[in-house]
C-alpha cells in the first residue's frame, strides 16, 4: 500500500467516526433532560439568530421623531390654573369642603432662571398658579404679563438652571413639514404626539378684543391636541419651539382632527415686551383691512386676487402719514409676501410703535413701496409702560432697600412704610412690616405685589418679616 493509498483511508476513517459520534450525542440530547434557565431574554441573546437592531430605532432620514421628542419633553410643564373660594387661599380645609375650583394646562419654558410662556386663557383670573416640571417639582408661579388679542401670559418661577425649549423660526416652517405637539392633555404628563402642519397664517375667530385688536395668524397642523395641552409645545424635528398650542377646532370639544399654535415669530415679541414693559406695545397701520378676492377685483376693476385691500385710511395715522389710500392692496412687508389678513397682521405685530416698515402696495395695476412709521393705539409713537401702584387699600408700599433686613440674610419683599385704614390695618398688619410672599408666592418688588393682587378674592395669606426680625403672617380679607 502506498502512501497515498494509507492517508485517504486515514480521511475516510475520520469522516466516519465523526459522523457516529454526531449521531451518538444527538440521541443522548435528544433522551436527556436540558438545563432550565431563568431568564429568557439572555436566552435569546444566546442563541439570537439576527444580529440586527431592534426595527424601533430604524429611523428614516427626516422622520427622527424620538431626539426631538427627547429634547423637549424636560421644557414642557403642567400648570395649574387654581381660583378662589371666597376662603383663604391657603386654608388647609379646603380639601375637604369642596375646596377651590381649578383648570389645567400647559406651559413652555424658554429661560434657564425660570421664566415660561403659556396661553392667557389657561391662567386668566386664577388666584394661584402651580407649575409641575417634568421631574415632579412643583413650584408656584407669578405672572410677569398677559395680552389677552394674543392669547399669551409670560409666568416664572424661583428657579434656575432649568432645560428650555429655543426658539425655532416660524417664518421657515412650510406646509407638509413634520412637528410635534408635547403637553399634558387629560393631566396626562409629558404626552407627545405628531403631524404635519396642514396651513399657515390661519384666522379661525376665536379671540376677541374690545378695541378689534385681536392677533389670528396660527399654524394648523393635525398633530392630536386636547384640552390641556394649551400653552404646550409645537416643535419642529430639531426640537426646536415653532408655536404655542392654542385651539382645536372641534364641535365635540376634543380633538377631531386640526390644531392651531401661535408662531414662535409673534411669540418671541409679545414675551419680550410683557419682560420689559409689563404689557405689549400694539404697533399699528391705522387701516380697515379685508382679504383681497375675485368679487373685489372685479368691483374696482383690478388685476390682483392675492394681498390685503384698504378700505379705509385713519386720519392722521401712519398709512395715511406714509401715503397709503382706500383702493390700495398690500401685497408684502417688508419684501415679505402678504396674501390676507392674517399675515399682515402678525407681521405689523411683531414691530413696536416708532418702528419703520416698507409697505409694497398696487394702485391702479401700479406696483409701488413706501415707508411707514408705525404708530401706538394713542395715534403716537411712544411706548407705555404699565405703571404699578404703590398704595393700594390704604397702605403705601417701598421696594426694599440695602438698609432693610439683616445684612448677612438679605431678604426680598415690599415694605409698609404708611399705614391707614384698610384691609391690611384691619388683619392686623403694622407700618414697617415686609410683605416676602402672598399666597406662597413671592413677593419681590410692587411689581410682583400689583401682579399677585389682581386676581385675589375672597381671601389671602400674607407672610413677611419685621424689622427687628419677628416674622408675621396674616389672613387679609380681600
Amino acid at each position: 500500500m502506498n502512501k497515498r493509498s494509507f492517508f485517504l483511508g486515514m480521511f475516510l476513517s475520520s469522516i466516519f467516526g465523526g459522523l457516529i459520534a454526531a449521531f451518538v450525542i444527538f440521541i443522548y440530547l435528544e433522551r436527556t433532560p436540558q438545563k432550565t434557565y431563568s431568564s429568557i431574554s439572555e436566552r435569546q441573546n444566546r442563541i439570537s439568530l439576527s444580529s440586527r437592531k431592534d426595527t424601533s430605532y430604524i429611523v428614516p432620514q427626516g422622520l427622527d421623531f424620538i431626539s426631538a421628542a427627547q429634547e423637549v419633553t424636560s421644557g414642557v410643564v403642567h400648570i395649574r390654573a387654581i381660583y378662589s373660594s371666597g376662603k383663604y387661599s391657603l386654608n388647609p380645609l379646603e380639601g375637604y369642603f369642596g375646596g377651590p375650583s381649578q383648570s389645567s394646562g400647559s406651559g413652555v419654558i424658554v429661560s434657564d432662571d425660570g421664566y415660561i410662556v403659556t396661553n392667557n386663557h389657561v391662567i386668566e383670573d386664577a388666584s394661584q398658579i402651580e407649575v409641575v416640571l417634568n421631574d415632579n417639582r412643583t413650584y408656584l408661579a407669578k405672572v410677569i404679563g398677559t395680552d389677552p388679542t394674543t392669547d399669551l401670559a409670560l409666568i416664572k418661577i424661583a428657579e434656575r438652571r432649568l432645560n428650555f425649549v429655543e426658539y425655532g423660526n416660524s417664518d421657515d416652517v412650510k406646509t407638509g413639514e413634520w412637528v410635534l405637539a408635547i403637553g399634558n392633555p387629560f393631566d396626562l404628563n409629558s404626552t407627545v404626539t405628531a403631524g404635519i402642519v396642514s396651513a399657515k397664517a390661519r384666522n379661525i375667530g376665536i379671540l376677541r378684543d374690545k378695541n378689534n385688536l385681536q392677533i389670528e395668524s396660527f399654524i394648523q397642523t393635525d398633530a392630536a391636541v386636547n384640552p390641556g395641552n394649551s400653552g404646550g409645545a409645537l416643535v419642529n424635528l430639531k426640537g426646536k419651539l415653532i408655536g404655542i398650542n392654542t385651539a382645536i377646532a372641534t364641535p365635540t370639544g376634543n380633538y377631531t382632527g386640526y390644531s392651531f399654535a401661535v408662531p414662535v415669530s409673534l411669540v418671541q415679541k409679545v414675551i419680550d415686551d410683557l419682560l420689559e414693559y409689563g404689557e405689549v406695545q400694539r404697533a399699528l397701520l391705522g387701516i380697515r383691512i379685508g382679504d383681497m378676492n375675485s368679487r373685489i377685483a372685479e368691483a374696482e376693476n383690478l388685476n390682483v386676487y392675492n394681498g390685503v385691500y384698504i378700505s379705509n385710511v385713519n386720519k392722521n395715522s401712519a398709512a395715511e402719514k406714509a401715503g397709503l389710500l382706500a383702493g390700495d392692496v398690500i401685497i408684502a412687508i417688508d419684501n415679505t409676501p402678504i396674501n390676507n389678513v392674517s399675515e399682515l397682521q402678525e407681521m405689523v405685530a411683531r414691530n413696536r410703535p416708532g418702528n419703520k416698515i416698507k409697505v409694497t402696495y398696487i394702485r391702479g395695476g401700479q406696483q409701488s413701496s413706501t415707508e411707514a412709521t408705525l404708530q401706538n393705539t394713542a395715534g403716537n409713537t411712544e411706548i407705555i409702560t404699565k405703571t404699578f401702584d404703590e398704595q393700594i387699600e390704604g397702605a403705601y408700599f417701598q421696594n426694599l432697600t440695602e438698609t432693610d433686613g439683616n445684612k448677612n440674610q438679605p431678604i426680598k419683599g415690599v415694605k409698609i412704610i404708611e399705614l391707614n385704614d384698610g384691609k391690611w390695618k384691619e388683619a392686623g398688619i403694622k407700618k414697617g412690616f415686609i410683605i416676602t410672599s402672598i399666597d406662597k408666592t413671592s413677593i419681590e418688588n410692587i411689581k410682583d405685589l400689583n401682579r399677585v393682587l389682581t386676581n385675589k378674592q375672597g381671601g389671602i395669606l400674607v407672610e413677611g418679616i419685621y424689622p427687628d426680625q419677628s416674622k408675621g403672617v396674616y389672613g387679609v380679607e380681600w
